[in-house]
């Protein structure tokens, strides 16, 4: 064999295998997935899930750029036979080779939860459970179950104090009672010594504190009015009086439409109409925000009784609300409030 062949056929072998080489690293590193969009792409793998089921859930969201170095990657590497469910976000910058590992792996991006402002215990649990691959039939069913609500110390009326609005981040395959157990951490975690000491000093437990605050929740968005509010509601239970609070008439009802509370409204029979019922009603009207237990547990010392909507010398609602000690005092307030309601025709 001579030098000349060695040297040519050196050569050829190189150029072989450098285009090879330049070939296996762009089926594995050249970005595939969302190329051009805007937003990454979240693939939920579902237990039980399938390979086929990925690759016709990428193709039915026209997620890859090119589906067949995918596919020979991901044969090559056995993903159909190491996939594992769960949540992963495959990005505009991702190449076959990662992505095909994060899916081998179960290396799962997990749900970043966001809840607030959520009025009914239907919500709540419609809200959690479509985030999660337990779905909410599952969260229902256990949060309606009185010996699961019991397990936590809760009843089904009040059990939603669990659940404290802020941000969680919690894998897609979490089962319910992992979740349940999770929330249950988190509002321990909240309540430390000094807090239950506040509402110990109160005469409320933990979860009366978070009825208590669902209603201040419901009276105002003006965070430091809230303390004032949660004073004059605890000055009424101090003295007897029904709370005669109009949100929870409104929670009553189940109708979130209603801008002015009547007669009509307040004579409905119900346990969470605090018109016809002393004390606190047996569950919260809202998932209360933090905001609003601390306000209940650090509640301003006065002597007001009453409250009802500040109004402008032009007549208009402000937010904020005007106080007063004798009802003589609050007849005027409210003269006033009415007056600015007939003018804005609410109803």
């Amino acid at each position: 064999m001579s030098r000349t062949f060695k040297i040519g056929l050196f050569i050829a072998v190189s150029v072989i295998i450098t285009t090879f080489s330049f070939y296996f690293w762009q089926v594995a590193k050249t970005p595939n997935f969302q190329v051009g969009k805007e937003k990454d792409f979240a693939l939920l793998i579902p237990s039980g899930g399938t390979y086929e089921g990925v690759l016709d859930t990428l193709r039915k969201n026209e997620v890859l750029n090119d589906p067949m170095s995918f596919r020979f990657l991901s044969k090559l590497l056995k993903l159909p036979e190491r996939l594992k469910p769960g949540r992963y976000v495959l990005t505009r910058t991702m190449g076959n080779f990662d992505a095909i590992q994060k899916l081998r792996n179960g290396k799962q991006d997990a749900v970043r939860l966001t809840f607030n402002n959520i009025r009914l215990k239907q919500d709540l649990i419609q809200r959690i459970g479509s985030k999660f691959e337990f779905g909410a039939d599952s969260l229902g069913t256990l949060l309606n179950d009185p010996q699961v609500c019991e397990k936590f110390g809760f009843d089904t009326a009040n059990v939603v104090s669990m659940f404290l609005p802020n941000t969680y981040e919690i894998y897609w395959t979490t089962n319910a009672d992992k979740f349940l157990g999770r929330m249950h951490d988190e509002y321990k975690k909240f309540w430390t010594p000094a807090r239950i000491e506040k509402a110990k000093a109160l005469g409320y437990s933990k979860a009366q504190v978070s009825v208590m605050a669902s209603i201040v929740d419901a009276e105002t968005n003006r965070n430091d009015e809230m303390p004032r509010i949660a004073g004059v509601y605890l000055n009424r239970i101090a003295q007897s009086m029904p709370l005669q609070a109009d949100p929870t008439v409104i929670f009553a009802w189940r109708d979130f439409s209603i801008k002015r509370v009547t007669s009509r409204f307040s004579s409905l029979n119900s346990p969470y109409n605090t018109y016809r019922v002393l004390g606190l009603p047996p569950g919260p009207i809202n998932i209360p925000s933090t905001v609003a237990i601390d306000a209940v547990l650090n509640a301003e010392k006065h002597n007001y009784l009453y409250f009802c909507v500040k109004i402008d010398p032009d007549g208009k609602l402000l937010g904020y609300h005007d106080f007063a000690a004798t009802y003589e005092d609050h007849l005027i307030n409210a003269r006033i409030y009415q007056a600015a309601l007939n003018k804005l025709n609410i109803k």
